[in-house]
């Protein structure tokens, strides 16, 4: 099976000399279509800085990222731009919501800023799935933060993306409605064969993906569980 998403030989570092910080050392990953990857690890692991170069928004010391074939750092800056604005969708921990903006124009706006047509049966059907069919009127300001966080899981939806990268996407929430979103992160994966990268310090957390890869000192430590059949230990 074609890897959708990989990484080969990633280094990030900052500064030089005695005073270098290797954030990521040499890490090589590869994940398969509609897999839900969990990556933990704790607080300076490299974990972070892994997400940023995987969407794009930081550029490596060193190494490769391809997303569906296409090495994203041989692009220049506005194809780069164009590229994560239809292929990558982002759920971060601060939901992003704009906030004069109801939850319907938040969940199509990614699509709008890129001039595309909107596919009304795809987004009907991501509302409707998120629970959010009741809510499309309202203004962020008028939802719980679980009910912002399904916004943000749907907008990511929206735009039918090669990948989705998750950021910490509980880490505001309580534990209960933490629990909610993903069950439904994991039923949007399902659903749509949607390939999910989610990085979280919290163990529990990370149960609910398909594999778990935890990175250390910028490096992968381990791969557990997986039903996608991969090498543990790319």
């Amino acid at each position: 099976m074609e890897a959708i998403l990989k990484v080969e030989n990633l280094k990030k570092h900052y500064g030089n000399g005695s005073t270098i910080v290797k954030a990521l050392n040499g890490l090589s990953l590869s994940v398969h279509q509609g897999e839900f990857i969990a990556i933990v690890g704790t607080s300076g692991s490299g974990k972070s800085t892994l997400l940023h170069m995987l969407g794009g928004l930081d550029h490596p010391t060193e190494g490769k990222v391809f997303v569906n074939g296409i090495d994203i750092f041989e692009m220049n800056d506005e194809k780069l731009t164009i590229f994560r604005r239809r292929s990558v969708g982002f759920v971060f921990q601060n939901y992003n919501l704009v906030p004069i903006l109801n939850v319907r124009e938040n969940i199509i706006l990614p699509i709008e800023l890129d001039g595309g047509d909107i596919d009304e049966t795809h987004i009907n059907l991501v509302i409707r799935n998120l629970g959010l069919h009741s809510k499309v009127d309202n203004l962020p300001s008028n939802l719980s933060g679980g009910q912002q966080q399904r916004v943000a899981i749907a907008r990511a939806l929206a735009t039918k993306p090669a990948i989705i990268l998750a950021d910490e996407p509980t880490g505001n929430l309580d534990s209960k409605t933490s629990q909610e979103v993903l069950i439904l992160l994991k039923k949007m994966s399902q659903k749509f064969n949607q390939t999910i990268v989610m990085i979280t310090h919290n163990e529990e957390i990370a149960l609910t993906a398909d594999r778990i890869i935890r990175i250390e000192d910028g490096i992968i430590a381990c791969s557990q569980s997986d039903r996608f059949g991969v090498d543990h230990h790319d």
